[in-house]
């Protein structure tokens, strides 16, 4: 995340907005911030477009009912805890911006590395936001839309709406964040209530009548626990607990909310991510999950997951609005937050330009709705990717110099690329890629024992790579 995105989220309602960034210092005393405004951030935040995949494609996996709703309690309850006791603590002492943490400990060089890949993975998550989208132009101007197994687009409407839209978000978030910000924090409030409108409307048609009947219809109707959609990987309680737990991993375990939460004027506001976990997550992909349920209860036969056609059937031109402007709103900080990543690489090209090209690019990607449609496994790709990187940090900022290590090593010595944390980083992805496809270890499994290798890497790495300078200190 980065600190322009913090800056407006966080101080939107602000009566007295903090003005600097502090970008390469602690923020101080007087900027920060209370509970509340953790709470609004993170409930806008996770109430996204892509929700409106995700619950479809749960069931889409063939999730019992008992394996999702509990499943995902937990999963987003290890969600909330990671965030308060692994991101807020390090946040609230150092209080810097997670690029500028890592510089001191990587190096340039390596920052840069990094928000290259940081870049490209909100690239192609904000193309996913802009397929959703286009599935709500697809309703009205009525042309063919993907189905769940297309890697391609398939008409000419697809790509023309796709398009237009990413386009349109591209050229609002080049022209910078307040705008967006200031557009998303009114439209957030309302697409919640639409949110739990697709669920209220959702569940009587599906055969609840009572609180009393939810269960049994939930494992008659709605999560079947049955065999997946074709092409679809099955979901276990296992699945949905580390997934939920694990999709905002590059934010909380990744520490990519160092960002935010250096604000907080205590660590355990990271308490405040509940909202967007229980609001934005929990609430969101169950109501959204109700909306395909609907939809196969009534044919079968129709597996498309597309979040237009399937609001439309439920709450009309409203549930058709929310999905454009969830996707909108999504996508906007999206990009703008891949164009500021970008921006580090060239520095001495305007934010406007490199935020249009970055649009193009993310537009791009949603053209393709595979990545929408494997969205489950992007997700936890992304987490991975990052994740190594915030083992770094939680290793150097409480463990390293109890092994006789120096913190901050590139700050230290002067290097640019501290090899040490960037051999971490590829040894770690490498070594669970490996564990995916030589192992039999499903993608959604890996991360966790991944931040463990890439703990260990790093301390005997670091051993080896400041040996001079720790026997010249």
């Amino acid at each position: 995340m980065n600190d322009a995105k913090s800056h407006d989220a966080l101080n939107a309602g602000q009566t007295a907005p903090v003005v600097e960034e502090y970008e390469r210092e602690p923020v101080p005393q007087k900027a920060r911030l209370g509970f509340r405004s953790f709470v609004g951030m993170y409930a806008g935040e996770h109430c996204a477009g892509t929700e409106l995949m995700i619950g479809p494609l749960f069931v889409a996996a063939g999730v019992s009912a008992f394996d999702l709703i509990v499943g995902l309690l937990i999963g987003n309850l290890l969600a909330v805890a990671s965030w308060t006791f692994m991101t807020a603590p390090i946040a609230t002492r150092a209080r810097l911006t997670l690029y500028y943490q890592l510089e001191k400990i990587c190096g340039r060089n390596l920052v840069t590395l990094y928000n290259l890949a940081n870049g490209v993975m909100f690239c192609f998550l904000a193309g996913a936001m802009i397929t959703v989208s286009a599935t709500a132009a697809g309703v009205w101007f009525n042309f063919p839309m993907p189905g769940l197994s297309d890697l391609y687009p398939n008409s000419a409407g697809w790509v023309i709406s796709i398009y237009v839209i990413g386009i349109l978000i591209s050229v609002i978030a080049a022209y910078g964040y307040e705008s967006v910000s200031r557009f998303a924090n009114i439209a957030a409030p309302w697409m919640v209530l639409v949110f739990l409108a697709f669920g209220f409307v959702a569940l009587p048609q599906l055969g609840v009548k009572s609180i009393g009947e939810f269960w049994t219809v939930a494992n008659q109707n709605i999560w079947k626990g049955g065999d997946p959609l074709p092409g679809q990987i099955k979901f276990t309680f296992w699945h949905v607990m580390f997934w939920s737990w694990f999709c905002n991993m590059a934010m909380h375990i990744g520490m990519s909310d160092l960002s935010v939460l250096r604000y907080a004027k205590k660590s355990w506001y990271g308490i405040s991510s509940g909202a967007g976990m229980f609001v934005g997550h929990y609430f969101a992909w169950i109501a959204a999950s109700l909306l395909f349920a609907l939809q196969l209860h009534r044919d079968p036969s129709n597996t498309d997951v597309l979040p237009g056609p399937m609001a439309y059937d439920a709450c009309g031109v409203a549930g058709l609005i929310c999905v454009i402007i969830a996707g909108w709103t999504t996508a906007n900080p999206t990009i703008y937050r891949a164009g500021l990543a970008f921006q580090a690489i060239m520095p001495k090209v305007s934010r406007f330009k490199v935020t249009i090209a970055t649009g193009l690019l993310a537009t791009t990607a949603g053209m393709f709705p595979a990545i929408a449609m494997k969205l489950l496994d992007f997700v936890a790709l992304y987490g991975l990717v990052l994740m190594p990187m915030g083992a770094v940090i939680f290793v150097d900022f409480w463990l390293i110099d109890r092994f006789g290590l120096h913190k901050n090593y590139a700050e230290l010595s002067g290097v640019s690329f501290n090899w040490a944390a960037g051999l971490t980083w590829f040894l770690t992805l490498a070594v669970c890629m490996g564990l995916v496809l030589y192992g039999g270890i499903q993608l959604y499994f890996v991360s966790l024992p991944g931040w463990f290798v890439a703990a260990i890497l790093y301390v005997a790495l670091s051993t080896v790579y400041q040996k001079p300078i720790v026997q010249k200190a």
